[in-house]
């Protein structure tokens, strides 16, 4: 009986192994006149090596439930930032609002450097009064004032300098 049991049934089903050994212990104490009333599995002793096997495939397994959770928190980590992307998206306010409880987080430590991210376009005028540009290089010097061309006539205009008496004046 026992050796037709597989190891987990042996750890686990002892009640059902222990009526199966009662059946055949009946069986052949039957025609003597003998009955055994009670049989009972005590102790099941695994050698070394497959208790080792066993060790090595239970951690295992709590190895591959750890992964399977840890992934899973990562997924609905993922699928929250996908939604606050979506939103901020849609709703470019969230995103300053987002922005000032940053700063209050920031602000509520102990820190003595904040750095405000700013729009470079915001910053140009003073990069090229400063003699930078926003990509760290000097800006290009201005050309130097020279001798203005000549504009000729514009063809569209007639041939004095009038307006014609329909159309409005032009602005300078």
């Amino acid at each position: 009986v026992l050796g037709k049991a597989e190891l987990d049934q042996l750890l686990a089903d002892r009640e059902r192994l222990n009526e199966d050994l009662q059946k055949i212990i009946d069986e052949s104490t039957e025609p003597w006149g003998v009955k055994v009333t009670a049989v009972e599995i005590k102790d099941v002793e695994i050698p070394d090596q497959m208790q080792r096997a066993m060790a090595r495939q239970a951690e295992a397994e709590r190895e591959r439930r750890a992964k399977i959770i840890n992934s899973e928190g990562e997924y609905q980590a993922a699928q929250k930032l996908t939604d606050a992307a979506d939103i901020i998206s849609t709703n470019p306010a969230s995103l300053q609002l987002r922005y000032l409880q940053t700063l209050l987080e920031i602000g509520s430590n102990q820190n003595t450097t904040v750095v405000f991210p700013l729009p470079m376009d915001v910053l140009e005028p003073f990069l090229g009064k400063a003699g930078g540009s926003h990509d760290g290089r000097p800006a290009p010097k201005p050309p130097k004032p020279g001798p203005r061309p000549e504009v000729p006539p514009d063809p569209l205009a007639g041939e004095g300098t009038e307006p014609p008496a329909d159309l409005p004046p032009s602005k300078p």
